[in-house]
């Protein structure tokens, strides 16, 4: 999702029940500009909408197929008509102003299962299928949980060797799956989405040539520079690595097959997904761009927001969110606070407040303690803000998935609260632009107590 080194860049409650309608089929009727896979990363606002929700007609992707049924998502009486935030503690947004500041796609609120706040933009309505970024590696790591649930990983402290012999005699032999899934195996690596000499780069030139194989390449290639378990390094390739490990442990069943199997058919989804493969009937890119309608955003929040229940059964293992969303008390590199600072050897240390979890980011459970540069323009440029006090008391303790572009699936399970927010934002990351984000979740959630 982020790269800090480039600095430009179940259900509720059940007690509703289901309904029979069949998938939804998609509204194409949008002439959309859509993007080559070559300039992805670097489109103009005039492209990012219509590419962002057409990725099947720019990459090889699969299907992952929605069942039956389809899980309602009813319409709160308590709607939110009006949500009031003001990240600099000066001026004062509204609905309609985080929208068009932050030039959002689609924003989807629910709470106790129901809907509140449901708005769409840049050409997006409700079938539209928007692409996730990053926020696909929080998926990955929840389908490892599930295979563990049945037996098909044994744990997640083998060693990653065991399900991809092929990688022995790489800098990732000795590596646990658990080091992958907390980006901490000590094997170097440059997320800079926008330097052409970067391993995300070298990475993403081949799945935007279609290479088979071309990212197990890139990975074999790598080197070490720190011991297994002790620094935070996020790296895209080592999701893709998590998602080969599954498919190894599966038997080479796809990832797309295991999704609609284990949720996406059984749970309710209301549309087929899809998913960016690396080659042409090749391996899906565990690290990025699952596609899906909003509301099927807010039912895959909701799967994880209740712990895994589908139909009433639990497919995680019971302790799997609440291990995957918070720090690990070993893991000192992922901490709260730590993942950018000078422990984890960062080149420019400063303090961000979330910590990393099993590719999912932690919020603070009391005081977030600040958010260093956001108002500084060497950084930011022209998005800088000078923020007020990083203290989020509405979002302590919750989790989220992130992904480039500004890309969320916030989890407040205290609160019953699930946000969903599609972005179309100029460069790959901006800080300020994500505690904006976190500045109106927190607002929107303190009206919904």
């Amino acid at each position: 999702m982020k790269s800090k080194t480039a600095i430009c860049s179940l259900i509720g409650v059940l007690l509703v029940a289901f309904f029979m309608v069949g998938c939804k089929k998609e509204d194409n009727t949008v002439d959309d500009k859509i993007g080559t896979a070559k300039d992805f990363l670097y489109l103009t606002p005039e492209y990012q909408p219509g590419s962002y929700r057409n990725i099947d007609r720019i990459f090889n992707t699969r299907i992952f197929k929605c069942g039956t049924t389809v899980f309602p998502l009813p319409k709160s009486s308590k709607a939110l008509t009006s949500v009031k935030y003001s990240p600099d503690g000066i001026n004062n947004y509204d609905i309609d102003d985080f929208i068009s500041r932050n030039n959002v796609a689609g924003l989807l609120i629910i709470k106790n299962g129901e809907i509140v706040l449901e708005k769409y933009a840049l050409g997006n309505n409700e079938t539209s299928k928007w692409t996730s970024f990053s926020v696909a590696k929080s998926v990955t790591s929840t389908l490892i949980g599930i295979a563990i649930q049945d037996g098909i990983i044994k744990s997640i402290n083998d060693p990653m060797t065991d399900y991809l012999p092929q990688m022995k005699g790489t800098a990732y032999e000795g590596v646990t799956i658990r080091q992958l899934l907390q980006m901490s195996s000590g094997v170097d690596w440059n997320e800079d989405y926008r330097d052409p000499l970067s391993s995300f780069t070298s990475m993403y030139e081949a799945i935007a040539d279609g290479t088979e194989g071309g990212i197990i390449e890139v990975m074999s290639n790598l080197t070490r520079s720190e011991i297994p378990g002790k620094k935070f390094l996020y790296s895209s390739g080592e999701s893709y690595l998590e998602g080969k490990v599954l498919k190894a442990a599966l038997g080479n069943e796809s990832l797309s097959g295991f999704l609609s199997r284990k949720i996406w058919a059984n749970m309710g989804m209301e549309s087929d997904g899809y998913w960016l493969l690396e080659s042409q009937d090749g391996d899906e890119f565990g690290g990025g761009n699952l596609s899906m309608t909003l509301r099927d955003y807010g039912r895959f929040g909701l799967f994880i927001q209740n712990n895994g229940m589908v139909n009433g059964i639990s497919v995680l293992p019971p302790y799997w969110v609440a291990e995957a969303s918070h720090p690990a008390s070993d893991s000192p590199q992922c901490n709260y606070g730590e993942l950018y600072s000078s422990f984890n050897n960062y080149p420019y240390p400063y303090y961000y407040p979330l910590g990393y979890g099993y590719n999912w980011w932690p919020m603070p459970e009391t005081a977030w303690g600040g958010w260093d540069y956001l108002n500084d323009p060497d950084w930011w440029g022209t998005d800088a803000i000078q923020p007020s006090a990083a203290n989020f008391t509405n979002l302590e303790g919750s989790f989220t998935a992130q992904g480039v572009f500004g890309q969320f699936i916030h989890i407040n399970q205290k609160e019953k609260v699930v946000s969903i927010i599609w972005s179309a934002w100029k460069d790959p990351w901006i800080d300020p632009k994500e505690y904006e984000a976190y500045s109106f979740i927190n607002a929107a959630t303190g009206l919904l107590h």
